[in-house]
């Protein structure tokens, strides 16, 4: 007699046990679908430094090359304002060298396939910092007869970036030359 008593008790405590258990799962299987506000994107390129003002001296592409390849990760909220991380592996001629710069930076749609926007410069295991200020134009891929944008696709646009790295030269025991160079970046974006 006393082990039914105990079977009729701990079905009582069950019960209600169960019951704050499954409601919140019925809400989340009757919840509408909600759309999130930020996207996630981001592109590949290449940029060339083309101009180069530094130590008092100025150098053309022709007389040092060098050659970068942008890669980075956009997230886009519901407005215009996006962060953009990038990371650029460098590669220059004379002296022959490669670097890697951490490139985060704040971007700004202002229409018609334009962007501005400001990224921050570090550059792995060296003494330069600095700010890169950027105009960049984009065009989509992929329209339709009607001009509506296909989403078909991997790559959502292409674009043009000019750029103007302000670098920050402080090198222990050595000149601080300072460079400011101007150059343009060709990508793809998705």
């Amino acid at each position: 007699m006393k082990l039914s008593i105990v079977r009729t008790t701990m079905k009582f405590r069950i019960r209600p046990f169960s019951m704050v258990l499954l409601f919140p799962i019925l809400m989340l299987c009757t919840a509408r679908n909600g759309e999130a506000e930020d996207t996630l994107g981001g592109h590949i390129g290449f940029v060339l430094p083309l101009v180069t003002h530094a130590g008092g001296q100025t150098t053309n592409l022709a007389d040092n090359f060098g050659i970068g390849f942008p890669v980075g990760i956009t997230v886009k909220g519901s407005g215009r304002l996006a962060f953009d991380l990038e990371f650029v592996p460098f590669i220059q001629d004379s002296p022959r060298k490669t670097t890697v710069t951490v490139h985060p930076g704040l971007l700004y749609g202002i229409g018609h396939g334009f962007t501005v926007g400001t990224r921050l410069a570090f550059d792995v295991d060296s003494s330069q910092f600095g700010f890169t200020p950027l105009l960049n134009k984009s065009w989509p891929i992929g329209k339709s007869s009607a001009g509506e944008k296909s989403n078909g696709g991997f790559f959502k646009a292409y674009f043009v970036e000019a750029v103007l790295p302000v670098r920050f030269n402080r090198p222990t025991g050595g000149p601080s030359t300072n460079p400011v160079t101007f150059g343009l970046h060709f990508g793809v974006g998705f």
